[in-house]
């Protein structure tokens, strides 16, 4: 939810630590700071705003010193405030925090704290973390000790960093089912709460898992087991991504390069090893039943999905919102649970994912963030490889995540052997022919959606409707309009539209249409039915489609006519890119929407 990033080295950092929290800054964005550990002890500097406006503000660049630690907020406990903002200090300041995740039981060692003594200066549940380090070094007089005492005593889902000048040659972390990977580097260790606080200085890293703790220094790191204290070996992995990959590479939003960066997110798709693709559905195959569960945008890539394992396997798998799988999943030894998940640190996904284990149930994941908690946690995972995804909405990802698992249908109907080959590789064919195919979109008739986009800007409420296959389409296109531009969007199937939602409609309700392909009968004459009743009732209709009768939408985008399985992927593309331009005609901060975050890891 927040950002991390602790770095040490033999020279200055604080160039590379500021830089670093610039890169995390997808990632919370309502605050920051620095602390920078010198001569003269802990200096910390923070303020309300982004990592630039604060900067203004603070004089970050100003500090200078080898050792620091650094945070990006989305606030959770606490107002928007200075006083809130990371990092937090002990009583004297000789210990000082920047944490993500939540302390579940700070109220209660607060109170304690407060009564030996302590002074608390902000609302949140981080700043019980120093304080409580602070207490148990009275006691024990040695760092490390009182740093596992504390632990013990912590409660919640929480990963932080730590300086204190009894140690100014060390940074101290700690993870419990929130991210933190270290960065192994020639002239400095880092720490961050994912790699891009680091990319740009080293490619080697070490990732921790819940339950352990690191000691690292300038040039070594040891790991520990939290409880008892026991050393941990762990290797190093090197990661494959640049720092030019998270860059906006000439666009003016990352939403809109990674809209574009959709074909090729296809093509890595396509190139998962065929034995990954196999074994999940081996899995689904063997399984007396198989969920699919995401939340946001993954829970509606699941629901298409869905659609897809019935269309192409003549399979029905039931698909649950992972903060309601709970409530409502049956689930034992033959039952298997398939998550869906950009950043793998999903928290409704992840209890979602635990609740399955502990009813006996296997658990699979496709996941885009190597060494994340959801990918070590599950039976099996698959990595979908799509490269960084910075703007806080998700595009590219979730494509690779429906492509990914369009190519499971494609193995699981193999493996029931109940499905013409020729149709198969039919369907394979016009998969592989995807990618030229949406750069075609892009290229040709983005600038139509623009047009339509800023004409319709003004519009504050949006029906979004699609049958079959196109209403989670509709779902998604809806999402992103919400997401984005701050704009009423409500999706639904088209045929719910008239039990009740019709009452709805007039001239200040705008209806977009995701029109089926005429071969996809009948829901393609049942959505043209549905925009005569709109139409009846003074609603204005705007149509997506590969073809209708001419004057029946107020405005239109007409697609290229493609392979009916691939057709919906391409309104989904429509619909980004709607999205995308009404926000940009709105002056929207595209990449950054107010109360986002891209990685939701707290309840």
């Amino acid at each position: 939810m927040c950002g991390i990033s602790a770095i040490i080295g033999k020279n200055d950092i604080v160039e590379k630590l500021y830089n670093s929290i610039k890169n995390l800054e997808y990632r919370g964005y309502d605050s920051c700071g620095l602390a920078v550990l010198g001569a003269d002890g802990i200096i910390v500097r923070k303020n309300v705003g982004s990592v630039e406006q604060a900067n203004e503000k603070e004089k970050f660049v100003e500090l200078s010193g080898n050792v620091g630690i650094a945070h990006t907020r989305w606030a959770t406990h606490g107002g928007v405030s200075k006083e809130n903002s990371h990092p937090h200090s002990s009583c004297k300041g000789d210990f000082t925090v920047v944490h993500n995740g939540i302390v579940s039981n700070y109220m209660e060692i607060k109170e304690e704290l407060i009564s030996l003594g302590h002074i608390f200066t902000s609302q949140t549940d981080t700043e019980v973390i120093p304080h409580l380090v602070e207490e148990c070094f009275k006691q024990t007089k040695n760092v490390e000790r009182a740093l596992r005492e504390a632990l013990k005593k912590l409660k919640g889902t929480y990963a932080f960093a730590m300086i204190t000048t009894y140690d100014k040659g060390t940074i101290y972390c700690a993870r419990n089912e929130s991210p933190l990977v270290l960065g192994i580097g020639r002239e400095g260790m880092f720490v961050g709460s994912d790699v891009n606080a680091f990319i740009d200085y080293t490619k080697n890293i070490v990732f921790l898992n819940n339950g352990e703790y690191a000691i690292v220094n300038a040039d070594s790191f040891i790991i520990k087991e939290m409880t008892r204290g026991e050393e941990v070996k762990r290797d190093i992995t090197k990661i494959e991504w640049d720092a030019e990959m998270a860059k906006k590479g000439g666009y003016p939003h990352y939403m809109l390069k990674e809209i574009y960066e959709q074909p090729m997110t296809i093509q890595n798709a396509m190139k998962i090893e065929k034995r990954n693709i196999e074994r999940l559905a081996s899995m689904m195959a063997e399984s007396r039943v198989t969920y699919l569960t995401g939340v946001g945008t993954t829970y509606y890539v699941a629901m298409a999905a869905q659609y897809y394992f019935s269309k192409i396997a003549g399979k029905f798998f039931p698909v649950i919102s992972s903060d309601e799988f709970e409530n409502v999943a049956i689930a034992d030894k033959d039952s298997l649970v398939v998550a869906v998940s950009q950043s793998g640190e999903t928290y409704d996904t992840l209890r979602a994912l635990r609740a399955a284990k502990k009813m006996g149930a296997k658990t699979t994941a496709i996941v885009n963030v190597i060494g994340s908690s959801m990918s070590r946690e599950v039976d099996f995972a698959i990595m979908q490889g799509s490269g960084p995804e910075i703007c806080v909405l998700s595009t590219k990802a979730a494509m690779a995540q429906i492509l990914i698992l369009i190519r499971t249908a494609l193995e699981l109907a193999t493996i029931k052997g109940d499905r013409d080959k020729k149709e198969i590789k039919k369907i394979e064919s016009a998969v592989v022919g995807m990618p030229e195919l949406i750069q075609t979109l892009l290229n040709e008739y983005q600038g139509i959606i623009r047009n339509i986009a800023y004409r319709n800007a003004a519009v504050k409420n949006w029906l979004y409707l699609g049958r079959g296959i196109y209403y989670p389409v509709a779902l998604e296109a809806a999402l992103k309009m919400k997401e984005v531009t701050y704009i009423h969007a409500e999706g639904m199937p088209g045929g719910f539209m008239k039990h009740g939602t019709i009452s709805l409609i007039d001239e200040s309700m705008n209806s977009l249409v995701f029109v089926p392909t005429q071969h996809e009968e009948p829901i393609y004459e049942l959505t043209l039915s549905g925009v005569e009743e709109i139409k009846a009732r003074k609603g204005k209709v705007i149509g997506i489609h590969f073809g209708a009768p001419r004057g029946l939408f107020a405005e239109e985008v007409k697609l290229p006519e493609v392979p009916e399985i691939i057709a919906p992927l391409f309104q989904l593309v429509a619909g980004q890119l709607f999205a995308y331009y009404t926000a940009t005609a709105l002056k929207r901060n595209v990449d950054k929407p107010r109360s986002l975050a891209k990685s939701v890891t707290v309840a």
